[in-house]
């Protein structure tokens, strides 16, 4: 077969083997919930987590669903809100009859919310938080997919350090979220035995960041590692580049690059960002020509970001568990199903469960905004 009519007929197949066939018949639904931003500063991150999500779901519905059963996600908006969001996980529970949690936001968010969980025996997929402080917690039906913030911050450390820069500040936001992104700095330089010049912290509820660009500009580091979402990210760019300041910034991947490049515009050319995820404007990885092949009815508004494939690649795993589970799932042969997923290749993205870990990937790898403002490898 050429190769040019390969590969346009390879995400074609992708989706008549995964999706296609006749429809059947179709009982009492499985009810996933999930409480994250759908307003606020991070309302673009989690519309297009719940997007990802939704896509697969829609195709995998009109095939059948799992074992002939619709799966429904119920979202809940929180804002971003510590308190709402417990409100909504009670309310999804006692008021929507859900069956698991799937992409819960946050993390002082879901900090909250483990002890429910786990009282109730909830499995809950995909948190999106990256907080290893979380991870160490006994959490037995929790399954976290995305690599921690200490991986990336490893990864950014290593790359750092690589290229002779080892004057490293960090700007942080001053919470849960934020100080487990600041603990992986600190254990990474240690592990180089180095330290931090300089530290800056933030507010969160006011993104006031002008004491933490005095703090950090005073050390006049050579790199700054920023653990903070996109807003504050910016605003400490533009001020210490007025101030002069001419560090290589590194962001995490939450900080979301599409929210970034709409705030910063031109100024973003030169942030680094560890990505967690698969590159999704590259048709090599399997995965990203799956989504890309969906119909367009069932792609998300904001087209492929890392935000959607990430909540794509969580549907995929949750019906993958689903159908482990078997034809009268409860929850728990759902946790006994997820557990037992050992290297589940979702198309170039592997999720791995095995001995007894609940971590699932430690993937990540550094990208760059560049001149044209394009992200690039």
């Amino acid at each position: 077969m050429p190769k040019l009519l390969k590969y346009v007929l390879y995400p074609l197949f992708l989706l008549v083997t995964l999706f296609g066939g006749p429809v059947q018949a179709q009982s009492t639904a499985i009810r996933l919930g999930q409480s994250l931003p759908l307003s606020g500063a991070l309302a673009e991150l989690g519309t297009e987590y719940r997007d990802g999500m939704q896509a697969y779901f829609k195709v995998l519905n009109a095939r059948g669903g799992v074992h002939g059963r619709r799966i429904e996600l119920v979202t809940l908006d929180d804002g971003y809100v510590v308190e709402r969001s417990v409100e909504n996980a009670k309310k999804l529970l006692d008021q929507e009859d859900v069956f698991a949690f799937i992409g819960m936001f946050g993390s002082a968010n879901y900090g909250a919310l483990i002890p429910l969980i786990n009282e109730r025996g909830i499995p809950s997929l995909a948190p999106y938080s990256g907080s290893d402080e979380l991870r160490a917690q006994k959490a037995p039906t929790t399954f976290w997919l995305r690599a921690s913030y200490g991986d990336e911050t490893e990864k950014i450390i290593d790359q750092l350090t690589t290229l002779g820069i080892n004057r490293i500040a960090v700007f942080y936001q001053d919470d849960a979220f934020g100080k487990s992104g600041l603990a992986g700095v600190e254990k990474a330089l240690a592990k180089r035995n180095l330290k931090m010049v300089a530290v800056g912290a933030f507010d969160k509820t006011k993104n006031d960041v002008r004491d933490a660009v005095k703090a950090i500009g005073a050390a006049d580091p050579q790199g700054v590692v920023m653990i903070s979402t996109y807003k504050p990210t910016a605003a400490f760019v533009r001020e210490m580049r007025q101030a002069g300041k001419q560090s290589q910034f590194f962001a995490l991947s939450v900080v979301g690059y599409k929210a970034l490049q709409a705030e910063l515009g031109q100024s973003a050319a030169g942030v680094a960002i560890a990505q967690v995820m698969p590159y999704p404007w590259s048709g090599v990885t399997p995965i990203v020509r799956e989504f890309l092949a969906l119909p367009a009815d069932v792609l998300p508004k904001s087209g492929i970001t890392y935000t959607a494939i990430e909540g794509y690649i969580a549907a995929k795993v949750m019906a993958e568990a689903l159908r482990q589970a078997g034809p009268q799932p409860t929850r728990e042969k759902l946790v006994a199903a997820l557990g037992g997923l050992r290297n589940y290749d979702t198309g170039g993205f592997v999720v791995d469960y095995g001995k007894g870990s609940h971590l699932g990937s430690r993937f990540v790898e550094v990208t760059i905004v560049g001149s044209a403002g394009r992200l690039m490898r």
